[in-house]
């Protein structure tokens, strides 16, 4: 049984040796080896060899003529083989000496091929990094010129479009990272030009306003001379609205907004050689803000921009409306101020009209309110230190100027004109202050003596400053003279001229003809009622007036009392507003010159007085004198004086008006009569002799013969006299001794010495008493003394009972 294992497994190792390569023959062999059956195997193997042996010889025996056959062939063949490769080695040495060119050549192609390849490669990459890199250089180009906001389109489609397509380069990666910086750049840059242009109109914004205050003055002369022509400002509002409108064109087509000038303000000398003046926009370059605006809304900050934008501008509007300490000095000062403040505000404005909400109608009518209110403050403050009417008017002018230029840009102005209203009560203060100095100067300088013309050139002249219609002057042949002084004339002149300088404050100020009106008229009435009344009561009562001055004066305000109604007529002719119109002002001239000359009138009777006054204190009585035996004494020496005064005084008279004349020479008399009465009363006189009384007598005597004579016309019968009528009858009384009578008659209407008072009476009795007593110290013993004495005491005894009847 183990032995057909063995040669089973002798047998399996044979195939294996025959049919496995001999490299892998060892494993094989190992195992006969390791096996007991050696020499077994070995026997099996040569065996195996012989069979083999025996089968090649038998395929050798079969081909064998095959064989020789083949190798004879070869032989043959061998010969040919050789000619054949030497053929081939001829042919192959010419095809390698053919084939070096083309060898050559296409190896050339080949290296041309790679580099055609390379190229177009190259051509596709560049394809894309070209647009990276043109795009790049137009950014440097860009930010070279300072075209920020093309620079910043460029840059985005740099970086979401260009750079992507480029792929991954280094150059690529590096604008990559610039291109945050680039913005960062860009952002600061523009800012910084929007501050700079904010500094420029903010040290300019006086020329902006001045120019735009121009233009709406040259727009208003041309309404005022073509009545056609449509309201000011709306040929400039159309301008701007054509300049917003190319604004938004360039936007549009994608280039930088307007311009790209870094400056704000543009030289505009040559356009001021041109007729028209320049808008306001036509001076400033409003770029800066375009570009700004622009850039922060790409970058995602448009607001952070307008807060920016308006809180700076707070800032500035605050600062212009902060007027200098001494603006109210000079004209100049107020027209900075306004032409600082109408630069602002067009700007705003003009911000406002070509910007998509940077600002909007209510901050531009926020910032007016405000500006609103402290301008009104500003002049109502600067206005009141003026005192000047000249820059007064000047300043309205100025207002109404800057009030209706802003007017034109929309802004609500109505606060001004308010306030001009109010100017206008501190420019009527200011003229009635210098009309008082005037009308002083003329008062002073007057000679107050009726104007002498010589001529009818000389005549009109006066007429024509005065209208005076005085058909019986006209009659008479030269030289004559007009019946008033230099001052009439003067004085109306100066009230037309008052008149005239209320009208021009009343200008363009959009009230009505009757409120225009009004208003002179109120003017002209303080004028009259208070500064020229005043200056009437100075020249009056002022020292060192005469009376022929006073007279003067009198003459001289009836004349300008009659011209009151031409001045009426004035006023009416120059507002258009008939005089008869309801609710129209009356002037007060006529009551005026009426107090004026009632003064004057009453100053007359003063200083007249007090030159009667002036002569009685000339009186040397002597109150003791003894009866004279041989007549009547006389006159006093100072009485002849007074009355050849009053006679003279009242010469002059004859141009008065007759109830002023009488009134005069009647408060003369009885001042006289009045002032000789409290001689006689004087407490300081205690003894007065009846040869006293009979000098007194005397001097009254003199006085009614004087008021017999009539020095002033017009009196009636003996009413002059009545002003001596209580000093005669009291002086009859004394000197008659009629105390019987007195006592008789006392309280009727009959009695002969009516206006003698009892009071008076017996205070003069008094008197007379103290002599008769001092008198009989050394004439005790005389009889008719002694009875007069008596008397005396009996009539005062009597008077005492009459004045305690009555009182009771």
């Amino acid at each position: 049984m183990a032995s057909v294992e063995t040669a089973a497994e002798h047998e399996r190792i044979l195939r294996e040796i025959e049919s496995t390569d001999t490299n892998c023959i060892g494993p094989t062999l190992r195992s006969v080896y390791d096996g007991q059956e050696h020499g077994l195997f070995m026997e099996k193997l040569d065996a195996r060899i012989r069979n083999h042996d025996r089968e090649i010889e038998k395929m050798c025996n079969h081909h064998f003529q095959g064989f020789v056959d083949s190798i004879t062939e070869l032989l043959k063949v061998r010969g040919e083989a050789q000619k054949l490769k030497s053929q081939v080695i001829d042919t192959n040495r010419r095809l390698q000496e053919d084939g070096k060119e083309l060898t050559s050549s296409m190896e050339e192609l080949k290296q041309c091929r790679v580099q055609q390849r390379n190229i177009a490669t190259t051509i596709d990459k560049l394809a894309h990094c070209l647009p990276v890199l043109e795009m790049y250089s137009r950014l440097q180009e860009q930010m070279r010129a300072k075209r920020y906001y093309p620079a910043l389109r460029t840059l985005e489609q740099l970086e979401h479009t260009c750079l992507p397509r480029a792929g991954q380069y280094r150059f690529c990666s590096i604008m990559a990272e610039n291109i945050p910086k680039l913005r960062i750049q860009i952002r600061d840059t523009a800012m910084s030009q929007l501050r700079d242009f904010l500094e420029s109109i903010r040290k300019h914004s006086d020329k902006i306003g001045e120019t735009a205050i121009k233009q709406a003055q040259l727009q208003r002369s041309l309404d005022s001379s073509v009545s056609t022509q449509p309201r000011a400002l709306i040929g400039r509002r159309g301008r701007k609205e054509a300049a917003a409108g190319a604004g938004t064109d360039s936007r549009g087509q994608g280039g930088s907004p307007v311009s790209e000038q870094d400056s704000g303000i543009l030289d505009v000398e040559d356009e001021e050689e041109d007729d028209e003046v320049p808008g306001a926009h036509d001076l400033v370059d409003f770029s800066p803000v375009y570009r700004c605006l622009h850039i922060y809304t790409v970058l995602g900050l448009r607001d952070v921009f307008e807060n920016y934008y308006r809180k700076q501008r707070r800032k500035q509007a605050r600062l212009v409306l902060q007027p200098h300490s001494n603006m109210h000095e000079t004209l100049e000062g107020y027209r900075r101020y306004f032409n600082q403040i109408v630069g602002f505000f067009v700007v705003e404005d003009h911000v406002l009209h070509t910007t998509q909400g940077l600002v909007n109608r209510a901050y531009v009518e926020e910032l007016w309110e405000l500006a609103l209110s402290k301008i009104v403050a500003a002049l109502r403050t600067h206005s009141s230190y003026c005192d000047n009417p000249d820059l007064v008017l000047d300043l309205k002018n100025l207002i109404v100027l800057f009030a209706d230029t802003l007017q034109g840009y929309g802004f609500p102005v109505s606060q001004l004109f308010d306030m001009l209203l109010e100017m206008r009560e501190q420019y009527g203060e200011i003229l009635l202050k210098r009309w008082n100095v005037t009308f002083r100067q003329v008062l002073d300088q007057d000679n107050y003596s009726p104007i002498p013309v010589s001529t009818e050139q000389e005549y009109r002249h006066y007429t024509s400053q005065f209208p005076l219609q005085d058909p019986e002057l006209e009659k008479l042949p030269f030289p004559k003279k007009l019946p008033f002084s230099e001052f009439v004339p003067k004085v109306y002149c100066q009230l037309k001229e008052f008149i005239y300088a209320c009208l021009k404050y009343s200008e363009d100020l959009h009230l009505s003809s009757t409120e225009v009106d009004d208003m002179i008229r109120k003017s002209t009435n303080l004028l009259l009622t208070r500064t020229l009344s005043h200056c009437l009561q100075y020249a009056i009562k002022k020292k060192n007036v005469g009376l022929a001055e006073l007279v003067q004066v009198i003459i001289n305000t009836t004349h300008l009392e009659q011209s009151c109604h031409f001045l009426e007529e004035f006023i009416s002719n120059i507002t258009n507003v008939p005089p008869d119109t309801v609710n129209a002002t009356k002037l007060y001239g006529t009551s005026t010159f009426k107090d004026a000359r009632h003064a004057a009138e009453a100053e007359i009777y003063t200083s007249l007085n007090a030159k009667i006054d002036q002569f009685l204190q000339l009186a040397d009585y002597d109150w003791m004198a003894a009866v004279q035996g041989g007549g009547t004494p006389d006159a006093s020496d100072y009485l002849i004086d007074l009355i050849a005064f009053l006679k003279s005084t009242f010469s002059v008279f004859t141009n008065l008006p007759g109830k002023v004349a009488q009134t005069a020479c009647m408060s003369a008399c009885k001042h006289i009569s009045t002032s000789l009465m409290q001689l006689l009363l004087d407490p300081e006189v205690r003894q007065i002799s009846m040869g006293a009384l009979h000098q007194l007598y005397t001097d009254v005597k003199e006085c009614e013969s004087f008021a017999r004579a009539g020095p002033v016309a017009g009196f009636q019968g003996d009413t002059l006299l009545l002003a001596f009528s209580d000093l005669r009858q009291l002086l009859d009384l004394f000197t008659q001794w009629d105390w019987s009578t007195y006592l008789a008659d006392y309280g009727k209407p009959t009695c002969k010495y009516l206006r003698v008072n009892p009071h008076t009476a017996l205070a003069l009795l008094e008197k007379m008493k103290e002599t008769s007593r001092k008198n009989n110290v050394f004439a005790q013993f005389r009889k008719t003394d002694r009875d007069r004495q008596k008397l005396i005491d009996t009539v005062i005894k009597q008077l005492r009972n009459l004045i305690a009847q009555h009182h009771t």
